[in-house]
């Protein structure tokens, strides 16, 4: 970022605020105009072309609206921080947003861009006791690196190459995911109705479940070693990223009894609700690891079930519905204990069933494997790009 002269955005754009007509006037709603909220944004979000309210001209008269032009960068300024899209058409917004805009020194992709990588940086800035918000002059105050505006566009349109494969190979993922879910569902029935009568028993009674490894604890043993261990980021819906692998100090004892084998499931125990009890299989692709104690050890008896089908059944609506409801929230936040692991109803399958169903799992490892790889040299390509651009 040293490279290039180094500009508040006060001084190349234009902040402007939203406003919300009255709800309860029906004349101000139900129009033609467009009329954005931060909830419409998200991160495959980057143009904004169709919103979900739009306003009547009288409301446009009453409140006296400026639209927002085409290309104005969005930027959300509270509830949360740091969304960010660009107005593929006119439109207006409510006070969630600090818009952004472009004045002829600046590309709006290009702050769009920089913008995205900033969220933790923005969220620092907020202010407020009830709720955190970043204000007009605070937005204004923020520094840009400035190129010249051809390297801009130029910058701009590598990031939105890159980010393009990136979506591209996540489909081709999810496509993957969705052949297996669709086969997992064709063979095992409606399970949140158990249509196919499926045996069910609480998972303690089919597996051991253990808690892992706390960090900082103190040794007692003066034998110890240095092996590599799982922590809950690396453990995701349905597969493991091992990108970035920790190493802690451990015991003889400790390695024994939370070493992972072959077809052990791993089990996040909390985090945002909508990803609560991640589920994916350990296949020893690391000798000798062990797992923090945020994530549960699920050791089937694998002549009564497969991990293949158990990990679907977890990740399934059924599974996600029982943890979800099981589940301790605060703020936001979900966990779950080996209580509720324990008593997790696991319908039983007979073992020929699962068996076929295993079988097709393992057919879809190796394109999944290769997507996968693709993702994270995608992933690692644009975030180079992105420090080597604004940082």
């Amino acid at each position: 970022m040293g490279k290039w002269e180094m500009v508040k955005l006060g001084e190349v754009t234009t902040v402007v605020s939203g406003s919300t007509p009255k709800t309860s006037v029906n004349e101000y709603w139900n129009g033609e105009h467009n009329w954005v909220t931060p909830a419409e944004l998200n991160d495959s979000v980057i143009m904004v072309y169709e919103t979900e309210r739009k306003i009547t001209n009288k409301a446009i008269e009453d409140y006296n609206l400026t639209p927002l032009p085409l290309g104005t960068v969005l930027l959300t300024s509270r509830a949360p921080i740091g969304k960010v899209a660009i107005a593929g058409v006119e439109m207006y917004c409510n006070q969630g947003f600090k818009n952004i805009i472009c004045s002829d020194k600046i590309h709006n992709k290009y702050l769009f861009w920089f913008l995205k990588g900033r969220t933790d940086f923005l969220n620092s800035l907020g202010r407020g006791a009830t709720f955190k918000e970043i204000s007009k002059s605070i937005v204004e105050q923020i520094q840009v690196p400035l190129p010249p505006i051809e390297t801009q566009k130029q910058i701009a349109k590598t990031l939105d190459t890159v980010a393009e494969l990136l979506a591209m190979r996540k489909q081709q993922l999810a496509e993957l995911d969705n052949l297996i879910k669709s086969t997992f569902y064709d063979m095992f029935g409606d399970l949140e109705h158990n249509s196919c009568g499926w045996e069910e028993r609480p998972l303690k009674d089919i597996a051991e479940i253990v808690s892992g490894i706390t960090k900082g604890r103190k040794l007692r043993e003066t034998e110890t070693k240095v092996i590599p261990y799982l922590r809950v980021a690396n453990v995701q819906d349905g597969y493991l990223d091992l990108t970035d692998i920790k190493y802690i100090e451990v015991a003889d004892s400790e390695i024994e009894k939370y070493r992972l084998f072959k077809g052990d499931l791993l089990m996040t125990e909390g985090g945002d609700p909508d990803k609560l009890g991640r589920c994916a299989i350990w296949n020893e692709e690391i000798p000798f690891c062990i797992h923090q104690n945020h994530i549960f050890r699920v050791r089937l008896d694998q002549k009564r079930v497969l991990p293949e089908y158990a990990c679907f059944l977890i990740q399934s609506p059924y599974g996600k519905k029982y943890f979800l409801k099981a589940a301790k929230q605060t703020t936001g936040i979900a966990s779950i204990n080996s209580k509720q692991i324990s008593n997790f109803p696991l319908l039983i399958p007979n073992i020929k069933l699962q068996t076929k169903f295993a079988e097709i799992v393992t057919k879809f490892e190796e394109p999944k494997a290769m997507v996968q790889k693709a993702i994270d040299e995608t992933q690692y390509l644009f975030d180079s790009l992105m420090s080597e651009y604004f940082d």
